[in-house]
């Protein structure tokens, strides 16, 4: 059975890690396309000032102070839901931890508590989240996954598997759906790297300072591709023309991506700085503010000709050529990027000053 799923401005949608990154990205715009939502996070202090924004702005918004490796955290999300609005049509499992760092190098007490809310925390929401949906007639669950759930990234090994425990987890929940005749859609996004703080909340078992390896986007690609996915049923989705890519690159010749991985994403991925204190990051505590964008230094991708291309039904081929018309496109870019910062040392501080421009036109518009 082929769901019908609401319009956004008639949905009630349910995200976890609503107060950073992709969660609060999705939150502001599902939020500004009308629907009502229903936020959670550890932090009461972000959550609050996230519900009232959305107040302020004509929105409606309710949140729940949880924690996703809980589950009776996660059903009492969803009891929220129901004595707020009656229930949900949406529900993103958006809420993660994260680690850099080798895996012999990294404590396997911190690689478990970052499978219990990956993981489990995202299992906890989507078995909820169908429990109430077939009973309300329908709706969409869609877990936010990573390229990384296709492909492993060096230095990021313990998150790598738990977002391939992601891919396993919700295909298998998608066709028990299916085979039942539950009118469920159930959606796996694969961002590529997102400009969300996850360097910074992240837990570091590096000697150095890290960051994400390019071609970097914006967190209002997953947003998008998020917000269309509660609209029209999907199977899954790449974020970024770079996510499907690397996955072409997994599948027809993985031995060279791990040559690649080996000699250049170590290196991408550190900065010449030592490692933030340890107090800083948000894996053993919340960060306790709003934060949609990261610290990039380089170029952020606003937009995904691809993504725009794979959610409004265009044909495989189109998307195919143009994919790669912009994957030659980007070559070329960087390549002038490359060669004016060679012509002149003293422009070494470009890429830094186009993140810090892109922050600020992010700020500008939230105004």
């Amino acid at each position: 059975m082929t769901p019908d799923l609401k319009p956004l401005d008639e949905q009630v949608m349910v995200v976890t890690g609503a107060t950073s990154g992709n969660g609060l990205a999705t939150a502001r715009m599902a939020a500004d396309r009308g629907a009502s939502l229903v936020l959670a996070a550890r932090s009461e202090d972000a959550l609050d000032e996230l519900t009232h924004e959305i107040a302020e702005e004509g929105g409606d918004a309710v949140y729940v102070v949880a924690d996703v490796s809980d589950r009776n955290d996660v059903e009492q999300i969803a009891a929220v839901a129901e004595d707020t609005y009656g229930g949900f049509d949406t529900w993103v499992n958006n809420a993660g931890k994260f680690i850099y760092g080798r895996l012999d190098e990294t404590p396997v007490s911190d690689m478990r508590e970052l499978f219990e809310v990956n993981v489990w925390g995202l299992l906890y929401g989507s078995l909820v989240a169908a429990e109430h949906l077939k009973d309300r007639g329908g709706g969409a669950i869609i877990n936010v996954g990573s390229v990384v759930s296709e492909r492993a990234m060096i230095l990021q090994g313990a998150y790598t598997a738990s977002k391939h425990a992601v891919k396993g987890f919700t295909d298998t929940l998608r066709m028990e759906l299916e085979e039942e005749g539950a009118p469920v859609s159930v959606t796996l996004v694969k961002p590529a790297a997102i400009d969300t703080p996850y360097p910074e909340h992240a837990k570091n078992y590096t000697d150095s300072q890290v960051t994400l390896p390019p071609p970097v986007y914006a967190p209002e690609t997953v947003a998008r591709a998020i917000c269309n996915a509660a609209e029209t049923p999907q199977r899954d989705v790449y974020v970024g023309g770079a996510a499907k890519h690397m996955a072409q690159l997994e599948y027809y010749a993985p031995g060279l991506l791990d040559t690649i991985m080996e000699k250049l994403f170590v290196g991408l991925q550190k900065r010449d700085r030592p490692p933030r204190p340890p107090a800083e990051n948000a894996f053993d505590q919340p960060s306790g503010e709003l934060k949609e964008r990261g610290d990039h230094e380089g170029h952020v991708a606003e937009r995904s000709l691809y993504t725009r291309l794979a959610t409004s039904g265009v044909n495989g081929k189109t998307i195919g050529a143009a994919s790669v018309v912009a994957a030659a496109g980007y070559a070329l870019y960087r390549a002038a990027r490359d060669d004016e910062r060679g012509r002149s040392s003293s422009r070494t501080g470009t890429e830094r000053n186009d993140g810090e421009r892109s922050r600020r036109r992010s700020v500008v518009k939230r105004r």
